[in-house]
């Protein structure tokens, strides 16, 4: 068993250790809250098509407006922007980072299924903002791709060009062992507990949660905690996924668990701010500390985020 305790303080493989700079000294009383997920789409137009029959999250557009006096009414310091599957484009994110240069940043978009994108890679965090890569493999099509040789070339370009990878892959995370494996220097995470509503509604939460335990043993692996309104079958404060958050904190530790909202996905189910109390108020088995890795330390760490 790999516990939380067993990774404080290691050094990470090649690329992925952690950073030591402005952002692993806190001021004193003030806890850096930084969410590691959040999508932000405008009106489908000739700027910003959407692709044919996207279902959006909310039925109007999450909008920089609209997402600024939330965290500024919950006390979040920083989001972390995933584009929306609305389309393959990154301007909307890296236009709120323009606006918000100190609050936003991006885990940006490519198209996986063309090889001509590596040409992308060796200048992609030259974006201002740009932070890494997210990929999404949530369809029969896109699961194809990390068997029949499409994602191939990705992930030693990836590593080379020392991109941090958030990747969705519902019930499907064991599928990354061997790419962890064999990429040691690639920093690899693991979206929202590596399961969705469907898994819990199955009742197969705790085998699904399992895989991602089984990949706390590489390193560069770490995982979101979040998402965890849309994960539990009851309300507020969510105590049907403590059991599933402790497991997972406890094979990963502080340092590679990052607290996030996935905010559009179960809007209505909680607030900003209860979203964050979840954490720092119902989970008994973090400490002060492991809250201050937790809520925002560890992601801005493993991003790089300085």
């Amino acid at each position: 068993m790999f516990t939380r305790r067993k990774f404080l303080g290691t050094t990470l493989g090649a690329g992925v250790a952690l950073a030591t700079g402005a952002c692993a000294t806190q001021p004193a009383g003030k806890r850096v809250i930084v969410d590691a997920q959040v999508h932000l789409w405008k009106a489908s137009g000739p700027d910003y098509p959407w692709n044919a029959g996207a279902k959006p999250q909310l039925p109007e557009p999450f909008t920089v407006e609209r997402v600024v006096p939330l965290m500024d009414e919950a006390s979040v310091d920083r989001v972390v922007i995933v584009p929306p599957a609305l389309n393959e484009v990154n301007s909307y994110a890296l236009e709120a980072v323009r606006r918000y240069p100190n609050r936003f940043a991006v885990m940006g978009r490519i198209p996986l299924q063309d090889p001509k994108s590596a040409a992308l890679l060796p200048g992609w965090k030259n974006q201002p903002g740009m932070l890494g890569v997210r990929l999404t493999f949530n369809t029969p099509e896109t699961l194809a791709w990390l068997s029949d040789g499409t994602a191939d070339w990705f992930w030693p370009e990836a590593e080379r060009n020392r991109l941090p990878v958030m990747f969705l892959a519902f019930g499907n995370v064991h599928r990354f062992g061997p790419i962890a494996q064999r990429h040691p220097g690639l920093p690899l995470i693991i979206d929202h507990l590596g399961v969705n509503t469907a898994i819990a509604k199955e009742g197969k939460m705790a085998e699904k949660i399992g895989d991602a335990v089984a990949l706390a043993k590489y390193p560069n692996v770490s995982i979101k905690m979040s998402a965890s309104p849309a994960l539990s079958l009851e309300s507020y404060p969510f105590r049907d996924v403590t059991v599933h958050l402790r497991r997972l904190f406890d094979a990963y530790g502080p340092q590679r668990c990052y607290w996030g909202t996935d905010l559009t996905n179960s809007f209505a189910k909680a607030t900003y701010r209860q979203r964050i109390t979840h954490f720092t108020e119902e989970l008994s088995f973090l400490t002060e500390s492991d809250k201050d890795w937790v809520m925002g330390r560890a992601i801005l760490e493993r991003l790089k985020w300085t």
